[in-house]
């Protein structure tokens, strides 16, 4: 029989405390590199966590874009993970009220502040 396949998911939430400015648009840019850095740092762990947390292989941040208010940045990633037959089927409700809950109902992220109704799990 195949091997797993890996499979992705998207993964989209706001920082309230978290400045955007002109160079998280840049990919390459030293800000963008630091901060996507900061941001698998804080997401991965909570993934690994998770029930997915077995088969999860990482999150890659995709953008960063202008929140509703100035000082807040919306970050997109997304995450891989291998899809086996143990693995029953990946549950996006599942995983978003395991991340729900870990980070305080969707309001903290390492020192960072959420905005409570901006997660989303492949919607």
């Amino acid at each position: 029989s195949p091997g797993p396949t890996t499979e992705h998911f998207t993964l989209n939430f706001t920082i309230t405390n978290l400045m955007f400015t002109r160079d998280l648009e840049t990919p390459n840019s030293a800000k963008f590199r630091s901060t996507e850095r900061i941001m698998r740092h804080y997401i991965d762990p909570l993934l690994q966590r998770s029930s997915i947390g077995p088969y999860f292989s990482g999150c890659k941040v995709t953008g960063f874009r202008s929140g509703r208010h100035r000082d807040a940045t919306g970050v997109d990633a997304i995450c891989s993970y291998q899809d086996s037959a143990s693995l029953a089927r990946f549950d996006r409700e599942q995983v978003y009220q395991e991340l729900s809950t870990m980070t305080e109902g969707v309001t903290k992220l390492g020192h960072y502040s959420l905005d409570q109704n901006s997660l989303y799990v492949n919607g």
